[in-house]
């Protein structure tokens, strides 16, 4: 029986010839997320900004303008409501009331009351309250464990590799973060701690791709001593190709039906994880590869010093 195969064996595309378009479209991209994170703002969840959430469960559409004005008329802050998943599931975000937990729960329940004389059915799923100083710490800490594995990735490359390995993995990163940083500012999804958790989900999927392509790229330099710098980059993305496709496809398929028949509670996370696969997947091919010629690399980086006056034998 023949196997199925993906990507045909022994495929020759042109990857670089293509890097300098990629770079500036990546470049457009990035600033535009950046902008849109600083204009727009994230839509921060009580994990970061303290407060009480409330997941709700209605049993058929509704209007949230309505919904939103009998809220507001409890007298417990301005709401903010947020459609989940459904047009059935809300998540309504009120300010932490003053008075500590019994405050809390004295609001919780006024919200419960009113939800089901005014929408029969209803249903209350979780209520979550985060004091602000706990939030603080919390995106603090998402904060540093993000900056701290991007860094850690990069010196760990920059000393297993070269430093132009090590850089162009850096750039990598912080290219796939800043899109899906980017994503959620337009979309104003909600950002909690499983984005967070999504976040380094993206690092470490980026980096495995990453690195089996620095790989080859290291194994080729080696073995192909005179060929040019953008044919050898070419031959190594060619090799991995399949790897590469087949990784990202099953990855992706599954995170589809998760986000397709998943419970909403992980939707966010699921979204993001999708979405920086394929963010992850491009970027291997089109930001860390060509990354290494604008750094400098040559064919013989990987040389002694010895070596590098030996004629080696000329390769294709």
């Amino acid at each position: 029986m023949k196997l199925l195969k993906l990507v045909p064996d022994n495929t020759n595309i042109d990857f670089m010839r293509w890097r300098n378009l990629a770079l500036v479209l990546s470049i457009i991209a990035t600033v535009a997320s950046l902008v849109l994170v600083g204009v727009k703002g994230l839509n921060l969840g009580v994990d970061f900004v303290g407060g009480q959430m409330i997941r709700t469960t209605f049993a058929q559409p509704i209007d949230v303008d309505q919904l939103r004005s009998r809220v507001g008329g409890l007298g417990l802050g301005d709401a903010s409501i947020q459609e989940t998943g459904g047009p059935t599931t809300y998540q309504l975000r009120l300010p932490k009331p003053e008075g500590g937990e019994a405050a809390a729960n004295r609001a919780a329940s006024r919200v419960r009351a009113m939800l089901e004389q005014q929408y029969p059915g209803a249903r209350v799923d979780a209520v979550e309250t985060v004091s602000g100083k706990v939030s603080e710490e919390l995106a603090l800490d998402g904060a540093l464990a993000i900056t701290l594995a991007m860094l850690g990735i990069a010196i760990y490359i920059w000393f297993r590799f070269e430093w132009q390995f090590g850089v162009g993995a850096l750039v990598t990163l912080f290219h796939d973060v800043s899109m899906i940083f980017g994503f959620f500012a337009v979309t104003q999804f909600q950002v909690d701690l499983n984005i967070v958790a999504a976040f380094l989900a993206i690092v470490g999927y980026s980096l495995n791709d990453t690195v089996v392509i620095y790989d080859r790229i290291r194994e080729n330099l080696r073995k192909y001593r005179k060929m040019g710098i953008i044919p050898l980059l070419n031959l190594s993305l060619n090799e991995t190709l399949s790897r590469t496709i087949v990784t990202s496809l099953s990855i992706m398929l599954a995170l589809a039906m998760l986000l397709i028949f998943g419970p909403d509670v992980i939707f966010g996370l699921t979204l993001a994880i999708l979405l920086g696969t394929f963010i992850g997947t491009y970027s291997s091919i089109y930001i860390s590869a060509p990354m290494l010629t604008w750094l400098g690399l040559k064919p013989d980086s990987f040389l002694q010093l010895d070596e590098k006056n030996i004629p080696g034998p000329q390769e294709a």
